[in-house]
């Protein structure tokens, strides 16, 4: 389970040992807490068994690109979790770690429909007819095996079986996956942020790299607040791959930027927090047209009518 991202050249860590409830209940405490463009709260088993993964210790760990406040965040744990579960927090330092390139080093090109994301080291396993996307290592999310990134590239192919958007507009766009592989469908420019500036190098680079980047220009924004995005409206395909929160309060924003019959695909989404999410879009008239799940994730495309 994760929620949240590692923020970049985060140095200080968090850690706890209890069960599987307790670990759920302490990581979303801090991710609601706190901006998750600041710290990124991680649960996870300590001893992985497909038996019974409710049984055995698990493992929060939560990341802070700044120093935390140690008393403040025990205060916080012990308000829901109690004392003896705030007395049992650790605090320490992590070493910096370009952790996509550690993690792409022995990773296998990843499919979803015509799409193949691969890195330079499996140049080899591209087919003729594959639109490959070659992401370069870089302190940015969107590999292309996550199944966020897999369920929005899955969408885009149906897509564009479909109809060719006009309009594009890809918000939190991390490496550039999703921004690349439109450029190379469509041809056209593709609008693209980030909140986070070494994301929004590494879609550029990644966009060059892919001999698309005269189509892609990413700026630095959060959300879609930045000139160049609004003033290019109106979109008719939005791609919004980032957290439960943010996309909640996206809605009015995306409403705006878009018109009738447009698509909207958004992800990063587990499964309780879907209904939140299809509250605050249908409120905005916008439907649910599909709805993929991957790895415990939801990407949901939705309409505007």
């Amino acid at each position: 389970m994760l929620e949240g991202l590692p923020p970049n050249n985060a140095a200080h860590v968090m850690r706890l040992s209890c069960d599987e409830p307790m670990a759920r209940q302490v990581s979303d405490v801090i991710i609601e807490t706190f901006d998750p463009a600041d710290v990124a709260v991680s649960a996870f088993e300590e001893a992985p068994t497909t038996n019974d993964w409710k049984s055995g210790a698990w493992i929060v760990e939560a990341y802070f690109g700044l120093p935390p406040d140690e008393a403040n965040i025990r205060a916080l744990i012990a308000a829901v979790a109690g004392e003896e579960t705030a007395e049992r927090l650790s605090f320490g330092r992590v070493e910096t770690r370009d952790w996509v390139a550690s993690s792409l080093e022995g990773l296998k090109p990843v499919r979803a429909g015509r799409f193949v994301v691969h890195g330079a080291h499996s140049r080899a396993d591209v087919r003729d007819n594959d639109i490959a996307i070659e992401v370069e290592a870089a302190l940015a999310f969107g590999t292309g095996h996550h199944g966020t990134t897999r369920g929005c590239l899955l969408m885009l192919d149906r897509i564009a079986r479909r109809r060719r958007p006009r309009s594009i507009l890809d918000i939190g766009t991390g490496t550039g996956v999703l921004a690349i592989a439109a450029a190379k469908l469509f041809k056209r420019p593709i609008h693209s942020g980030d909140i986070d500036p070494v994301s929004v190098a590494a879609a550029a680079s990644n966009a060059r790299r892919n001999g698309v980047g005269a189509f892609i220009d990413p700026v630095q924004a959060r959300g879609a607040a930045h000139n160049a995005l609004r003033k290019a409206a109106p979109y008719d395909l939005v791609f919004a791959n980032i957290l439960a929160r943010p996309l909640r309060e996206l809605a009015p924003d995306i409403a705006q930027l878009t018109q009738m019959g447009s698509d909207i695909v958004l992800s990063g989404l587990i499964a309780r927090d879907v209904p939140g999410v299809l509250a605050a879009y249908r409120a905005q008239k916008m439907v649910l047209a599909r709805r993929l799940d991957i790895d415990g994730w939801a990407t949901l495309l939705m309409q505007k009518r």
